[in-house]
């Protein structure tokens, strides 16, 4: 680790064009834990990621872009064609959802030096072959990651937990397999608590929206993009704290 830093900040000066979009966000990982209902994200936050010396590809389809690298000689092809296909059905429909003003061109590169599973910033999501070689039925990993694209965040007013949960809770809505990739939201169990992110933060968000506030989400979505978010804005919303729907939710979890 301390050798892999040592590189980046070497080459930082020269690469830092590279990592420059129209658009900025914090970075947003997943890491490698799994769990039986697929990847198990990390809380990693704010690195820059590996650069992938690789010779970029470049697909355009209605009005967007997708540039896939690959440093990793093995991939599989069926696998790039779907992570691909993915992109262009899904990237549009969370645009068109949560930010019309999202960038037009995501990087997508496969990386053997990377040991998460995914990360998303400035516009580049980065992917590890071995959690792919792993799990190539986890393809909404990019449904998850694209949303932090749409996000954009940058430095959020918001905490990082429900940044998560939104984007869990958007590939619980958007995902395109995740039954093939054995995902699903958990039922709620004695140490859940909202601010556990993820998952448990997404089907919390979930159960808000059928029994109180159906356009929640993206309300809150905008709010945090556009820094009007406060923890007041439950409230506003529901009726109830923050707190007080977390109780309510314990009392009764089920999803309609």
């Amino acid at each position: 680790m301390k050798n892999w830093k040592t590189s980046l900040l070497t080459i930082s000066a020269v690469l830092g064009s590279y990592f420059t979009h129209a658009q900025t966000q914090g970075t947003q990982t997943q890491g490698t834990q799994t769990q039986a209902q697929g990847a198990q994200p990390s809380n990693g936050r704010n690195f820059a990621l590996p650069p992938v010396a690789a010779n970029a590809e470049q697909i355009d389809r209605n009005g967007i872009s997708l540039i896939f690298e690959s440093n990793d000689a093995d991939f599989d092809a069926n696998l790039k064609a779907r992570m691909i296909d993915t992109y262009f059905l899904i990237y549009p429909k969370l645009t068109g959802t949560y930010n019309a003003e999202s960038i037009k061109t995501v990087r997508f590169s496969i990386d053997t030096a990377y040991k998460g599973v995914a990360a998303a910033s400035r516009g580049r999501i980065v992917y590890s072959p071995v959690w792919f070689k792993q799990k190539p039925e986890d393809i909404d990993v990019v449904t998850h990651e694209l949303m932090h694209i749409v996000q954009n965040y940058g430095r959020s007013v918001a905490p990082g937990w429900l940044t998560e949960g939104i984007a869990d809770y958007v590939r619980f809505k958007f995902g395109i397999d995740n039954a093939g990739a054995k995902w699903s939201l958990p039922d709620l169990k004695a140490d859940h608590h909202y601010s556990k992110s993820y998952r448990i933060t997404a089907r919390f968000l979930v159960w808000i929206e059928q029994n109180y506030q159906a356009d929640l989400v993206k309300t809150l979505d905008k709010s945090i993009r556009d820094r009007s978010y406060t923890e007041a804005i439950w409230e506003t919303q529901t009726g109830k704290t923050l707190d007080a729907l977390w109780e309510a939710y314990v009392a009764n979890p089920t999803l309609k």
